[in-house]
């Protein structure tokens, strides 16, 4: 510990009054609210330092959460850096870990031994798998992996299985989840071991069993500091509670406004209610912004402040002048890939590295066009978080089947395919095939073909070996009188492709299914099969740019954490951001963080922002035309710039406030609809003039002032007409014609009598 604090109260004078106060509240609650830029890892590494420089407490009388081990060693790096010594003893790390290591030195008292081992995601789907077989669950209509993450779920809420009821589990596994679920626990536990969920579950109820261990740890962490508070889940918030009864001395800092992992269990209303777990809290807001302009803090407040769900701040900057926000409507989703790519070269003549140029999609899907683009510019770029849009399993999984239809030759991509979707075609028969095709010089769909007409395989397997060969000799006869757009898609259906991925509930399939649709899309730009796939084949080749400098390409979540000094956010429209699956299955709160989703791309930008979106988008090989995302009519007229394409009539979307002037946000588009919505056709340039047709207005959408009852019929934009089955308050189930059941809110249709 360094000697006489007056020698290092210097650590002090760098922060701005708010953050100088932050550090300084360090008896009782406190709840920091950390706006984006706002110097919030500074204000926690300082607040740590001040803790141990006034000698109120040593390094492992600090309990320091983070959600990243990364988080963790700067802070205390930085920690290290501030005192001039390195400090031992520490109690600093995610929660996992934190909670692994109070674990073992109680694991007794929860069943287990101090040297258990915790499970990794194949092990816990293997051990599932195991109890499934033994209770007649069928693992094809309920995929193990679907099943665990149902439980994880549960745990990420703490509910251990006593606390379910059989209903919590509705159908899953055929009404016999929770039972899976308590014999999955007891096998742990047989096993000496635990999953990343149990951590913190045993860890609360080691807490909440056994007094005098809590009391333990009462007396041991005298202080507690938190880090991204608003990303917490349930198990997560109990356990620092259960912590935080005795000295209340609890420091938790994040930001309600960037709150969007709310699909992998993060509950917003944690961060939200801070005042009411802990009455008397002091609650500070960092409010002055060191990253962006303050036309790029305008407008993220503009969209942000018709949040209801939040405790509110506004960011706000010394730094003069800067660009507006500039907002871009453009004819279709090619052209607005062109015009990205346009710019990001324009901006790389004037001097700015490409390492400074971020492009954020809300989906993996929408990656696949600026990719090509900026492949055709040879514009190096990385997709950071995930694989590049045609090196994706789901991809290269599609790919392969057009590659054997296509080219029978590929053994490679036969091999790929031949037990995708399962088909009881192990390792073994493959082997054989190989075999086969060796001795006989042929590829390996002709040695299949051959051996289907022996006795060499079990009658069992020789079936279904034929089945999968007559469906691709059936493709491959089809080449010449379907288009090869609708082949495709019939090669993915039939094959059971798509089946398997609408089948599986975990949290990828939807994206996948996305990616598998912008394949489609893909394809419609080209004339045949041959051409598209020779030039997936440059693609791929062309795919290894080498040197540091590259545009970085992601998903808006991917992007939390990150700033550029330019950043482009396309794809702002209704459907696509925000998101229709997001708004039909949660509503408002799904609507809101939809909504700080788009305050977090906004705010990743320090000097420019651009914020595009396209009239027209080609949905399963048709055009289809869009309209404007309600975020951008939410953007304040006085922190953008609009740019629209000539051709477009005002952007041909409704709302831009003081952005359309006396354009009313109307749009003459049934013209387009009637002449260009059909299969493979390539969208059209930009008319010189607005296409005729029924000009209408597009209006925010609102709370409807009508009431469904089961039995109404409606419209819905995106699952057509359908019939009303259940009513509960603004939810509404409805059986549609041509989608099926779908549950979602009563803002999002109309009275089928009103859909024209």
């Amino acid at each position: 510990m360094p000697p006489a604090l007056g020698r290092h109260m210097s650590y002090l004078d760098g922060l701005n009054p708010v953050q100088r106060e932050a550090v300084e509240a360090v008896d009782g609650p406190v709840l920091v609210l950390a706006g984006a830029g706002t110097g919030k890892t500074r204000v926690l590494t300082t607040r740590l330092a001040h803790i141990l420089l006034t000698r109120r407490a040593t390094p492992w009388q600090i309990l320091t959460v983070t959600f990243t081990n990364k988080a963790a060693k700067e802070m205390r790096d930085r920690v290290d850096n501030l005192l001039g010594s390195q400090s031992e003893g520490w109690w600093m790390g995610t929660f996992h870990a934190l909670a692994a290591r109070i674990l073992r030195r109680h694991a007794e008292l929860v069943g287990l031994k101090p040297n258990f081992t915790i499970l990794d995601t194949d092990d816990q789907i293997r051990l599932l798998k195991q109890l499934m077989e033994a209770e007649n669950v069928d693992s094809k209509k309920w995929p193990a992996r679907v099943l665990l993450s149902a439980i994880e779920r549960w745990k990420d809420r703490a509910l251990t299985p006593d606390r379910l009821k059989s209903q919590d589990a509705g159908d899953m596994a055929n009404g016999r989840l929770l039972e899976l679920y308590r014999q999955y626990q007891e096998r742990l536990r047989t096993l000496n071991a635990c999953d990343f969920g149990d951590l913190l579950l045993h860890n609360i109820t080691l807490f909440q069993q056994h007094i005098d261990v809590l009391a333990e740890y009462h007396r041991r962490f005298h202080y507690i500091l938190v880090d991204e508070y608003q990303d917490t889940n349930v198990a997560q918030y109990l356990w620092l509670r259960l912590l935080a009864q005795a000295h209340k001395n609890i420091c938790c800092v994040g930001d309600d406004d960037q709150s969007i992992y709310g699909w992998r269990g993060a509950e917003v209303g944690n961060i939200l209610r801070f005042e009411q777990d802990f009455p008397g809290a002091a609650v500070i807001r960092l409010e002055q912004n060191y990253r962006s302009t303050a036309h790029i803090l305008g407008a993220a407040h503009g969209i942000i402040a018709n949040n209801q769900g939040r405790l509110g701040k506004q960011l706000w900057t010394e730094f003069e002048g800067g660009e507006k926000v500039r907002v871009r409507g453009l004819w279709d989703a090619e052209e607005e890939a062109r015009w990205v790519g346009d710019e990001v070269e324009a901006l790389q003549r004037k001097g700015i590295k490409l390492s400074e140029i971020a492009v954020l999609v809300r989906a993996g899907f929408q990656t696949r066009e600026f990719e090509e683009r900026f492949i055709t510019l040879g514009l190096p770029y990385k997709v950071v978080g995930g694989p590049r849009f045609y090196e994706r399993l789901e991809i290269r999984d599609a790919l392969a089947y057009l590659r054997v239809v296509s080219q029978p030759d590929d053994d490679l991509a036969f091999e790929r395919i031949i037990n995708t979707p399962k088909r009881g075609i192990g390792p073994a028969t493959v082997q054989q095939l190989y075999q086969a095709a060796r001795a006989l010089g042929v590829p390996l769909t002709e040695a299949a073909w051959r051996l289907t007409e022996t006795d060499e395989l079990k009658p069992k397997m020789r079936a279904t070996l034929r089945a999968l060969m007559q469906d691709i000799a059936r493709w491959q006869g089809q080449i010449e009188t379907l288009d090869h757009t609708d082949l495709a898609q019939t090669i993915l259906d039939e094959s059971g492709y798509t089946r398997m991925w609408q089948e599986d509930k975990t949290p990828e399939a939807p994206g996948r299914l996305e990616n598998l649709k912008e394949l489609i899309n893909a394809m419609g730009e080209f004339e045949n099969l041959t051409g598209f796939l020779e030039h997936v084949s440059l693609v791929m080749e062309n795919a290894d740019s080498s040197g540091a400098e590259q545009v970085s390409l992601m998903t808006l979540h991917g992007a939390k954490g990150l700033e550029f000094d330019v950043v482009f956010l396309p794809g702002w429209e209704e459907g696509v951001f925000p998101s229709q699956r997001t708004l039909d299955e949660n509503g408002i709160a799904g609507l809101e963080e939809e909504r700080r989703l788009a305050y977090v791309g906004i705010t990743r930008g320090r000097k420019r922002v651009h914020i595009s979106h396209a009239a027209n988008r080609r949905i399963h090989g048709s055009w289809a035309s869009s309209i404007a995302s309600r975020f951008v009519e939410e953007l304040p007229p006085e922190h953008i710039e609009v740019e629209n394409n000539p051709g477009i009539a005002g952007g041909g979307f409704g709302g831009y406030g003081a952005g359309y002037g006396a354009q009313g946000g109307t749009w003459a588009a049934s013209g387009f609809n009637e002449r260009f919505n059909r299969m493979g056709q390539r969208a059209p340039q930009a008319p010189a003039r607005v296409i005729e047709g029924t000009a209408y207005e597009v209006k925010p959408r609102s709370r409807p002032d009508r009431a469904y009852n089961p039995g109404s019929r409606v419209f819905h934009q995106k699952f057509g007409y359908g019939t009303v089955r259940t009513v509960d308050n603004d939810k509404l189930e409805i059986a549609f014609d041509a989608a099926g059941l779908k549950k979602v809110i009563d803002s999002f249709v109309v009275p089928a009598d009103q859909a024209g």
